[in-house]
């Protein structure tokens, strides 16, 4: 089968699985980040298939949506790449990108380490999609999907949290600027990635001044 073919299915085969998913980690999140991954490859020397069938199967059963579980999304991802008959190489690569891409796996210290250039790329390209002006809109969707505050000043944000920590957290989704979104900006690996989230980290920025001089009661 060839690659345009596969990649094809893939889109197919993404879209069916979240159609009802929560706003911020549907199918248009995937094709953002399909999207960005694109554009930042552009400058990278990487295996663009690659990248893009990691892009398109990075969140397909995201641990969070299925009570924790961080094995379905590999597996499930396996499973699909078995039945398009991608090379086992290829599939071990793309596997091993889903499995290290999150950002809360970043915050375990003791987790199995894996790094290559695609990704650099995708974990860059889904990082983005968390920052600027989408990113806080599905930091406040999220919110509102598990019923947080939106803001209580009497719980403050909680730094370096651990793994477990952070996945257990309940915390007023304006404390999630402090915990992941703030941080990501210094996290990038590759230039472009750098470039579009220094523009993004500001916009963030510049929210956060007005939402508390709103809170607040400022002019």
């Amino acid at each position: 089968m060839d690659q345009s073919k596969i990649l094809e299915n893939t889109i197919k085969f993404v879209k069916t699985e979240l159609k009802n998913a929560e706003g911020g980690h549907d199918w248009f999140h995937i094709e953002r980040v399909f999207k960005n991954a694109i554009l930042i490859s552009k400058e990278e020397s990487v295996d663009i298939f690659v990248v893009s069938l990691a892009a398109l199967l990075h969140d397909i059963a995201d641990a969070k949506f299925h009570n924790g579980d961080e094995t379905l999304g590999p597996k499930k991802a396996s499973e699909f790449l078995k039945q398009q008959k991608v090379a086992e190489k290829t599939l071990e690569h793309i596997i091993n990108i889903i499995k290290h891409i999150s950002f809360k796996n970043s915050l375990d210290k003791n987790a199995s380490k894996f790094t290559s250039k695609e990704l650099e790329v995708v974990q860059d390209a889904d990082r983005l999609d968390a920052i600027g002006a989408i990113g806080i809109a599905r930091c406040f969707n999220y919110g509102g999907f598990k019923n947080r505050a939106i803001y209580n000043p009497e719980i403050l944000p909680e730094l370096n949290l651990s793994k477990e920590a952070y996945k257990n957290s309940d915390a007023p989704s304006i404390n999630h600027f402090y915990e992941k979104l703030l941080l990501l900006k210094d996290q990038m690996n590759t230039t472009t990635g750098k470039k579009i989230a220094t523009e993004r980290h500001r916009f963030m920025e510049l929210y956060l001044e007005q939402f508390y001089n709103e809170w607040n009661g400022k002019l």
